[in-house]
């Protein structure tokens, strides 16, 4: 690895190469979640299979999705929330410690700090009593004269004026929606996330969590739910990059789809066309012209 890189592999996970090591954040790999389906082409083995290091955001069953973590090698590093440890070692993922907010991991030249999210930290949803929680979380990454804040699942929180004030941010990985038709508490829909950006000032800004994943059929339906939920495949991170420049943010907006490769450091070697991002600036970054359109693949 020469060079610090990202790639956009769908729904909440990333690839990025930092510090001299790859990191995947909430890896989900395989072609089901539950009942829900990937919707957009399979990932490849070797998006996944070097991966040193796993950051866990929180417990739903499509950020810490337990078959995907088993498809890791044994000795990948599987980071989680405090209180989860013990629950994700007795189903069979051998490498797993825990971290609480304001805590920090080291791994090569990589530093991670765990920030506060705005989401519910209960495996089964906030309505659920049975079964493990632990607090959501955010993580900032710091490597390569760059830090990075995947911010997992969250709606705006107090503490964004925290991380913004630790100094300045080179990207932030924010969530624009979801898998469904609608959101429920402790999202990020876009016009929100226009405002964290607002707060944020990260370099770049990527939307996450949106195009990857939906229920089983919903995007065949006839018209009404299935004309929303092809609707909401597209439109959330072109929503995300259009309300940032409604409101003037100088912050660049890439919208990469589902396998997607975003340039880090303004060059990435030997691109493949096929993985070329959309990208938006903002107005003090040589113009405003908005995201290509595309339907995801």
């Amino acid at each position: 690895m020469h060079h610090p890189a990202l790639r956009f592999l769908g729904h909440s996970t990333t690839r990025l190469e930092l510090g001299g090591r790859v990191v995947l954040t909430d890896p989900v790999l395989t072609p089901r979640v539950s009942l829900l389906r990937r919707v957009v082409p399979p990932l490849r083995p070797e998006d996944w299979a070097d991966a040193d290091l796993v950051l866990i955001s929180h417990l739903h069953g499509d950020h810490l999705h337990l078959p995907s973590l088993r498809l890791l090698r044994p000795d990948t590093r599987v980071v989680v929330p405090r209180g989860a440890g013990e629950w994700v070692r007795k189903r069979g993922v051998r490498r797993v410690e825990e971290i609480d907010v304001g805590q920090e991991i080291r791994e090569g030249g990589l530093r991670v700090t765990a920030v506060p999210a705005a989401h519910s930290g209960h495996r089964w949803g906030p309505r659920s009593t049975r079964g493990p929680q632990s607090p959501a979380l955010g993580h900032v990454l710091e490597a390569d004269g760059l830090r990075i804040y995947a911010a997992g699942d969250t709606d705006l929180f107090p503490g964004m004026h925290d991380i913004a004030a630790g100094g300045p941010l080179d990207l932030a990985l924010l969530p624009v929606w979801g898998w469904g038709p609608s959101l429920g508490p402790g999202h990020l829909d876009p016009e929100r996330a226009a405002e964290a950006v607002d707060v944020l000032r990260p370099r770049l800004a990527v939307p996450v969590h949106w195009g990857t994943l939906a229920v089983a059929g919903l995007t065949r339906a006839p018209a009404g739910h299935g004309a929303r939920m092809r609707a909401l495949l597209h439109d959330p991170p072109h929503r995300f990059a259009a309300a940032a420049r409604r409101r003037g943010s100088a912050s660049t907006i890439t919208i990469a789809r589902p396998g997607q490769d975003v340039p880090l450091d303004g060059t990435v070697p030997d691109p493949d066309p096929a993985r070329a991002a959309d990208r938006t600036n903002g107005p003090s970054r040589r113009g405003a012209s908005g995201p290509r359109p595309g339907h995801p693949e």
